[in-house]
């Protein structure tokens, strides 16, 4: 509860002690904190005016400390915010003359994600160093500034951790992409590998049934024996392939698809 500090006295209407504006709030200690500096740096004393010329009472500086408070001996990191020279301040009760109003918050640990929150203005009179408390107004209004500064900076770390997941999936996305192409180029470079390797193993066996007619020729025969009959005579350097092999002889099949039979040694390897 406030009570005014030493050498101060309560104004007429304080028939009992100011409970403050309490309320928590759904966040941590460490963010309330960084609201409420964007709050203690405004240079401004939400929720009331000075007569009817000021719509918003500004020219308040952050202070370490102020008598206009009894000290705070309870939990939690206070704060102060003063404007001094105020003429008689809307939303202060029976406020005469011309004084500083005082700010004081409170910020006191819940929970790692709860944070209480309490907030008291008092306007105190130059002249007769009377206390008038607030009427609720500036503190309630106070709180919506700190809650607003709270939302905000909440919403833009939500905005940046929307951002990250959504270049995070982006990021997932291309690499998943990539190992897919790379997947692909491997399967690829290893078909080509085995396309390559089967058409070696073609080749060499190809050179394996592959002759050609030795100089200066040699007669086709239709069995493997000299006394069988001719098929055709067979110019040198004709190129046959073997079909049937015996100990002495070849059967072989001619570019023009005549087949027959030729002597081992009428036959050499291809160059």
């Amino acid at each position: 509860m406030f009570w005014p500090a030493p050498g101060l006295q309560a104004a007429k209407d304080r028939d009992s002690p100011n409970p403050g504006f309490v309320t928590e709030l759904a966040a941590s200690f460490e963010d309330v904190l960084q609201a409420l500096q964007d709050v203690l740096q405004d240079q401004t004393i939400h929720g009331t005016q000075m007569f009817d010329k000021e719509p918003t009472l500004t020219g308040a500086m952050v202070v370490m400390s102020t008598p206009l408070f009894a000290p705070w001996t309870g939990d939690g990191k206070v704060f102060y915010k003063i404007r001094k020279d105020a003429i008689a301040p809307r939303n202060f009760r029976d406020s005469e003359d011309q004084g500083t109003i005082a700010v004081r918050y409170v910020v006191t640990s819940v929970t790692p994600e709860r944070t209480r929150l309490r907030i008291d203005a008092v306007f105190v009179e130059t002249a007769h160093r009377t206390v008038h408390p607030s009427d609720g107004t500036v503190e309630s209004s106070e709180s919506k500034v700190l809650q607003d500064y709270l939302q905000a900076m909440q919403f833009t770390r939500q905005e940046t951790a929307d951002a990250l997941r959504r270049r995070a999936s982006i990021d997932l996305a291309n690499d998943t992409l990539l190992r897919q192409r790379e997947d692909e180029s491997t399967r690829l470079s290893a078909a080509q590998s085995s396309v390559r390797d089967l058409q070696q193993r073609v080749d060499s066996l190809q050179r394996q049934v592959e002759r050609r007619v030795a100089a200066p020729g040699a007669i086709l025969k239709a069995a493997p024996f000299r006394s069988a009959a001719t098929v055709s005579t067979l110019a040198a350097f004709t190129e046959v392939v073997i079909v049937i092999v015996t100990p002495h002889w070849y059967g072989i099949q001619t570019p023009e698809g005549q087949r027959g039979w030729l002597p081992i040694n009428q036959l050499e390897l291809l160059p």
